[in-house]
């Protein structure tokens, strides 16, 4: 798969050519994009950074509206649920599409039903980090102190289904430990949590931590991917950690309710496939640790989408949910 190719698409440089207006009526007003997480996130500094390309291109706003709540179900559900005249779009993730749905109850929408998929941004792994100023230095510290006494070592995520929670779940498996899992609203309120003593670590997306990390603030333990990662290129991997059974990837794609016209689905995906050569999306993708995975069709995306929630689904079991 071509990394260079799929982080220059999603980044949508800032110089990306404007596509003509008389392709058809659509956008003749802002367009809403709903992020189903809180601020701060890794989906919304995708999305920000996307939209002002998008803004230039197709003339109108595109504005951010978050909606957390449920890992990310809440604000997806809402999405599935608008009418699909291309003025209400989503960006989301792994946990709603496939983590979420084999959860009880499950969300209000189907995975490979519900949503018209329109482009996929890349893959972001999961952070393990503690207080930088703790004593947990090591994955195995962090063992060792989740070993001493049951559930003594807590972890925040973006919410219940999020990826971080399974991420930290799946860990926690393969080290023979138990940790208490603390669902927040989205990945600013967790790494606020550590900071103030009451939680001990995060399991999120490397890149919504990132300026923890290189401040000193955050001390990452492991990211879970095979290679290291250029944001935080002094962070150890899970494997190299000596847990491989625990890698996993956060991916991020473009979505609108299911019935939005081929018309609109094919412009953005031109506008898209337009930045494909601007060095400033690759710059800043790397930067949030976003790696590649390919360029894949809208219906390549749902089969994809709907194999990840058969692969994610034995361990949300194992979870208890």
């Amino acid at each position: 798969m071509n990394r260079r190719t799929l982080l220059l698409a999603a980044a949508a440089p800032l110089a990306a050519p404007r596509i003509a207006l008389g392709q058809g009526a659509w956008p003749n007003r802002p367009v809403r994009i709903i992020n189903p997480y809180a601020p701060g996130g890794t989906s919304d500094i995708v999305m920000r950074f996307l939209a002002v390309g998008m803004e230039r291109a197709f003339g109108q706003p595109f504005v951010i509206e978050s909606r957390p709540g449920a890992g990310g179900a809440v604000g997806t559900a809402a999405a599935a649920a608008a009418a699909p005249d291309g003025y209400t779009l989503l960006i989301t993730n792994t946990g709603p599409l496939s983590v979420s749905v084999s959860m009880t109850p499950p969300p209000a929408y189907h995975s490979g039903r519900s949503f018209q998929y329109v482009t996929m941004f890349g893959g972001a792994p999961i952070l393990c980090a503690v207080s930088g100023t703790g004593p947990i230095a090591t994955m195995a510290d962090y063992r060792t102190a989740a070993l001493r006494e049951r559930g003594a070592v807590s972890f925040g995520s973006s919410g219940v289904g999020s990826v971080g929670h399974l991420a930290g779940m799946l860990w926690a498996r393969e080290a023979g430990v138990e940790l208490l899992h603390i669902p927040f609203r989205g990945a600013a309120d967790a790494e606020q949590s550590i900071l103030g003593g009451n939680t001990t670590s995060l399991w999120n997306t490397v890149g919504a931590h990132t300026g923890g990390v290189r401040g000193g603030t955050l001390r990452g333990l492991a990211v879970t991917s095979q290679a290291r990662i250029s944001s935080v290129p002094e962070v150890p991997t899970i494997v190299e950690a000596g847990f491989p059974g625990s890698v996993a990837s956060n991916w991020f794609l473009l979505a609108g309710p299911a019935g939005l016209p081929a018309e609109i689905v094919g412009r953005l995906r031109a506008h898209l496939s337009a930045a494909m050569a601007e060095p400033a999306a690759v710059e800043r993708w790397a930067g949030i640790g976003m790696v590649g995975l390919g360029d894949p069709s809208p219906e390549q995306i749902t089969a994809f989408v709907m194999a990840e929630a058969e692969r994610w689904a034995p361990v949300v079991r194992a979870a208890g949910n």
